[in-house]
């Protein structure tokens, strides 16, 4: 903290605590509840569905590291665990041997299609149904604000 930065006043420091003890509540049931049932974990899980997401189910290493805000050397080991168990694959850029590429297989994509229901009842039965749809829609404006200043700041 500078000098010229004011500590949080108790409704800030109230407000910020109370949001990092839901995300990290919400976070770690969803992962248990999910991993239980489907064997993936919170990670295997958010990196199957950025793969599944793009075109060819690929991704370039540091690409997902960045859309999953880990460092290079994170994204690489959890690669390496997630390929001994079939759900991903690496292959080389035939144009820049520097680059390479994170690949869903057929069995994450099966992993993924077999933990995905269990998942969004999760989000739904601990997310969803306890706002109202104006706090659902007042929690979208406020998470998609403070996401623009985060990919702002980034740039």
């Amino acid at each position: 903290m500078t000098e010229t930065t004011p500590w949080l006043s108790e409704p800030e420091q109230h407000a910020w605590r109370s949001f990092i003890r839901m995300q990290e509540k919400l976070v770690g049931r969803l992962g248990r509840e999910v991993q239980a049932e489907s064997g993936l974990s919170t990670a295997d899980y958010g990196v199957l569905v950025h793969l599944t997401e793009v075109p060819e189910g690929r991704l370039r290493v540091l690409e997902l590291a960045r859309v999953v805000e880990w460092e290079k050397s994170r994204m690489s080991h959890h690669i390496n665990r997630m390929a001994k168990r079939g759900l991903v694959v690496r292959e080389d850029c035939p144009t820049d041997a520097r680059v390479s590429f994170v690949v869903v297989t057929p069995a994450g994509r099966e992993a993924l299609a077999t933990a995905a229901p269990r998942h969004v009842e999760a989000v739904r039965r601990l997310f969803i149904d306890p706002l109202s749809p104006a706090e659902l829609a007042m929690l979208a404006q406020i998470s998609n604000r403070i996401l623009e200043k985060l990919e702002k700041d980034c740039a």
